[in-house]
């Protein structure tokens, strides 16, 4: 069941009522009329055509468009007079028109499958572009997608990355404001709000709209609408006094007279925005100023024009009951001021000017014409046949012409022409009005950098205070960054130290930039410094404090060494070959005296030297310390003659002991230092600003192979020592010996873990604890007591006192 439909045949349905009068509009009409009149008096275009015109309202409406259209293209308006005959097939061959891009549409799409021309002078909506939609649309203005270019260029070279945006419903505003959106947000700025004026917007709308203006944080609003649409919103503005926005004008309302009217003037001062390039055309201003009523039906317009100007009523027009005084028809129009007249940089007028002669061009070059004969002066067209619109359109797209201000007229692919705009400032001159100032020019078809020019000295901005800031958040100082705030646009964000090593030089940088290898942030973060160098010196207190460590090991031990040369014929030195103690004594000197290498800057040498002279030194001394171990092992645990031990064991042997448990040392060393040697290496990761001078293992496994030979000769020492702990001799040799390496082994077996953990100069300086600890360890241990008998003991250092110590 389909539900019964309340339709009612018996009435016309009702058609939108057109209400005002635009005086602008009848200007571009009566400059129409003018082009058709000029070139029907220019004998070297169209000669011998005549061009005729007919004029229809489409109110700036859709439906009344299209009505006015299919008039014109049915026939039913063309008349004959006399003996004039129309060329063409159809009654219009082409239509100038439409003004708004909604109605221009509909007419389009209408006109394109019968392939009869529209050129337009002021519909600039991009969708107008596709050709596979409307074949035969031509425009004389060009597309919003270069006024939207030239928009977010306009918003982007001041600075406003916080813009608010107004538009109407209709298709001019709604493709311009969505492509602007798109670019602007493509430059990296953002959209405060977008809002859209209803046709008949009710007051409420409109105060709501004002609200968002109003406690807006955006101070820059671009409107894409037509002067009439803007009216109440305008209003409501001017009643708020919201004189603080700077207003970007779209070319459809930029020049619109008015929007100039005392109470605006307070809030549009200083509005900038895009106007097509105008021009004065010659003797159009005596052309306007000759209109005059008539009571004949080709002059309606001219009548309601005149009763509008000058607020009267024609006799003949039939309006006398509404008060108002009857006009003569002779009043004149120079008393007048108004858009009608204003006529000294006309735009949209001209843009109907070249859509006149671009069909007169083409034309003339379908009816081919050009001289009567070769070297004749008298020129015709060839008027005996006729054409159809087909081919009008086909001579409109390669239309090519410089007219007589010198612009080249032609299309593109799309049927768009070269995208020139002027920029304008609305300025208050001193008669109380606004002028329109030209402050820059745009060129689209210019290269990128030269498309934009701007005089800004020019400007005169809104409130007449300087530049207007529209931004969410202020750029970010220096040593700072922007970090965007969760759920909010690009352009709203927080402003974030920069980290450590980090820097930013730049007012509103969006990262920060880290400093280069070995440089470091300064304490604003705008500059990098070079990094604080630091090593184990000798200046510093923990270097002098481990110097004079080492320097009082080596004295100790060249005092032990003097006492034993001293009472070297003793029984103590004598005991267990006091040559093997003396090179002992010198190697504990190697050991105290290799700690000092470690101190100081690195260098390739010291480097090479401190890992070598320490794994060498410490070999050296564990070699003698376990020649001890084994002297004293075999003189009380072997079954052998003593005189066997000693030829076996004896001081040629221990000597080649010592040496090549050393040698084994040296080749390790040698090979780790020919195959990877440690290496200077600034160091910059331990701390932010400070570099660590280090020497770094190229093979770390070298280095524990030092160490690691070095642990099993003490392990072999320590356990004969163990072994010949309690065997009876005279001085515990192999006791000492035992406390000795059991020092050495507690020193080092923490001194792995605490060097592998400790960054920078303090892993140098616990090496330098350890090799100095386990020297003292070593001298104190095995030397100490023997001193101690031979300086305040010396009844023990004899051979009664040994053999009493053996008895026990």
């Amino acid at each position: 069941m389909a539900p019964e439909l309340d339709n009612k045949f018996d009435t016309k349905p009702q058609h939108h009522q057109c209400s005002g009068f635009d005086l602008r509009a009848f200007r571009w009409v009566q400059t129409m009329i003018f082009a058709i009149e000029e070139i029907n008096g220019n004998s070297s275009l169209l000669p011998g055509v005549t061009l005729g015109y007919r004029i229809v309202d489409s109110c700036d409406h859709v439906r009344t468009g299209l009505r006015g259209v299919l008039s014109l293209i049915s026939g039913s308006f063309v008349q004959k007079q006399g003996q004039t005959q129309c060329m063409a097939k159809i009654p219009v061959p082409a239509v100038i028109g439409l003004a708004s891009s909604t109605p221009t549409r509909a007419v389009a799409h209408l006109l394109g499958p019968f392939k009869i021309p529209l050129i337009s002078y002021f519909a600039t909506c991009t969708c107008l572009t596709d050709k596979k939609v409307y074949p035969s649309f031509l425009r004389t203005v060009p597309s919003d997608m270069f006024q939207v270019q030239a928009l977010v260029r306009l918003v982007t070279y001041f600075g406003w990355h916080w813009v608010g945006m107004v538009g109407t419903e209709d298709d001019y505003s709604h493709y311009g404001i969505q492509a602007f959106t798109d670019q602007l947000q493509a430059q990296g700025s953002c959209l405060a709000f977008h809002k859209t004026l209803p046709r008949a917007a009710t007051p409420e709308q409109i105060h709501s709209i004002v609200d968002v203006l109003e406690v807006s944080t955006a101070h820059v609003v671009v409107v894409f609408a037509t002067e009439g649409q803007l009216l109440g919103l305008l209003t409501e503005v001017a009643r708020r006094n919201l004189t603080s926005m700077q207003w970007v004008a779209s070319e459809a309302w930029v020049t619109a007279r008015v929007l100039t009217r005392p109470e605006f003037q307070p809030i549009l001062a200083g509005t900038l925005g895009f106007s097509f390039r105008g021009t004065t055309i010659p003797g159009l201003y005596e052309f306007l100023l000759k209109v005059r009523p008539s009571p004949g039906p080709e002059s309606v317009f001219t009548n309601m024009f005149w009763e509008e100007q000058f607020g009267c009523n024609l006799a003949f027009h039939g309006n006398g009951n509404d008060g108002r005084p009857v006009c003569t028809g002779s009043e004149d129009l120079q008393t007048r001021q108004s858009s009608y007249t204003e006529v000294l940089q006309v735009r949209i007028s001209y843009n109907v000017y070249k859509a006149v002669y671009t069909i007169a061009h083409a034309l003339h070059r379908l009816l081919q014409c050009g001289p009567t004969h070769k070297n004749s002066a008298l020129r015709s067209c060839k008027t005996n046949s006729t054409f159809t619109s087909t081919e009008l359109l086909h001579y409109l797209k390669e239309i090519n012409f410089t007219n007589q201000f010198g612009e080249k007229v032609n299309f593109d692919t799309s049927g768009e022409p070269v995208p020139l705009y002027d920029i304008i400032n609305w300025q208050k001159d001193g008669w109380g009005s606004i002028r329109f100032q030209k402050v820059g020019s745009y060129d689209g078809s210019a290269p990128y950098e030269h498309q934009l020019k701007i005089n800004k000295a020019l400007i005169e901005w809104a409130g007449g205070h300087s530049q207007v800031v529209s931004l969410c958040t202020a750029p970010c100082p220096l040593g700072t960054r922007q970090a965007t705030r969760p759920g909010k646009p690009i352009c709203c964000f927080d402003c974030l130290p920069c980290a450590d090593g980090e820097i930013s030089n730049l007012t509103g940088a969006t990262e920060c930039t880290k400093c280069p290898l070995y440089y470091w942030s300064d304490r604003d973060r705008i500059a990098c410094m070079a990094g604080f160098e630091e090593y184990l010196s000798f200046q510093e207190v923990m270097g002098i404090t481990l110097v004079t460590l080492s320097l009082l090991g080596v004295a100790g031990a060249t005092v032990v060494t003097i006492i034993f040369f001293i009472f070297r014929a003793t029984p103590v030195v004598k005991a267990n070959n006091s040559e093997v103690s003396f090179l002992l004594l010198l190697s504990l000197k190697l050991c105290f005296l290799c700690s000092l290498v470690f101190i100081g800057k690195p260098s390739p040498w010291s480097c090479r030297t401190r890992q070598a002279a320490f794994g060498i030194s410490f070999v050296f001394c564990i070699s003698c310390i376990l020649v001890k171990s084994i002297v004293v092992l075999l003189a009380f645990r072997s079954t052998m003659p003593r005189f066997n031990i000693v030829k076996l064991f004896g001081p040629p042997q221990q000597r080649a002991f010592i040496f090549c448990c050393t040698a084994g040392q040296v080749i390790l060393c040698a090979f780790w230092l020919a195959w990877a040697p440690p290496l200077p290496f600034k160091n910059a990761s331990y701390q932010g600003g400070r570099i660590v001078l280090e020497c770094k293992d190229a093979w770390p496994l070298g280095f524990y192979v030092v160490l690691g030979y070095t642990g099993l000769l003490s392990c072999a020492c320590f356990v004969l020592a163990f072994l010949g702990r309690k065997l009876p001799d005279a001085f515990n040799e192999a006791k000492f010996i035992t406390f000795s390496m059991l020092i050495f082994f507690a020193v080092w077996i923490s001194f792995i873990p605490a060097y592998i953990s400790t960054p920078g100069k303090y892993r140098v300086a616990i090496e330098i604890f350890a090799i100095l600890a386990s020297a003292f360890g070593l001298l104190f241990c095995i030397f100490m007591p023997k001193c101690y008998i031979i300086l305040l003991s010396p009844e023990k250092n004899t051979k009664k006192g040994m053999t009493q110590r053996s008895s026990h």
